[in-house]
């Protein structure tokens, strides 16, 4: 671990805060099936926690150019809402562990998600998370972003916290490049796919849930 105290905690959301990119890989493929193409798990993990600017060429380039992107992403979020009106939506192991301690630690909390605000905010209150947030940046409050640095740079900046001192917690590729290049330190909470070589260089810890990131955190003297 690097030779500082960690005085911040920046949370992506999907995967790790909510378990929804399960839902994110149904509703994708779900959604692209009713306009004829075939996506599948790798379209998908390609664009996990991806901004929009990045995503839509990124489709494209993997499904040809004709690919309706933004039709089937508003199919999707369609598909997606249905199912959590009657399902609901079930958190990430350790989460409220981790999130007591934090607070009772005095350590400054923050998501950074490439989701728009208006979602963020109803996913955190319906879990009854939202109130444990110093600070909520997201995807369209910021003019680039992941795998770009700026959502976790703004986050930190909410906090009043340089970068370095902030763990962020990611589960994907996307996520961890842009916390990294921040300058946090950054913990993965592997959810559908698992580190691998190429992501490993932005890594500084794997955890297994969120509730092993506790012994990271002690008390904040500030």
């Amino acid at each position: 671990m690097k030779d500082i105290k960690l005085k911040g905690a920046i949370f992506d959301m999907d995967g790790v805060i909510i378990d929804t990119e399960k839902l994110y890989l149904r509703f994708w493929k779900e959604a692209a099936a009713e306009f004829g193409y075939d996506m599948r798990d790798e379209h998908v993990f390609a664009v996990r926690s991806m901004a929009r600017k990045y995503s839509i060429p990124k489709l494209k380039s993997m499904l040809g150019q004709d690919f309706p992107t933004e039709e089937v992403r508003s199919r999707r979020t369609e598909l997606m809402n249905e199912f959590i009106s009657k399902s609901g939506i079930e958190t990430k192991k350790g989460l409220f562990r981790l999130l007591n301690h934090l607070r009772d630690s005095g350590v400054k909390i923050a998501v950074a998600t490439a989701t728009q605000r208006e979602r963020t905010l109803s996913y955190l209150s319906r879990i009854g998370a939202l109130e444990f947030f110093d600070a909520v940046i997201c995807g369209d409050m910021v003019t680039t972003g992941k795998p770009a640095p700026d959502i976790y740079l703004s986050a930190a900046g909410e906090l009043g916290l340089p970068p370095e001192t902030c763990a962020a917690f990611e589960d994907s590729p996307n996520g961890l490049i842009s916390a990294h290049t921040a300058g946090c330190y950054t913990v993965m909470v592997p959810d559908l796919t698992q580190p691998d070589e190429a992501v490993l260089p932005y890594i500084d810890k794997v955890i297994n849930d969120l509730g092993e990131a506790v012994d990271l955190f002690g008390e904040v003297l500030s």
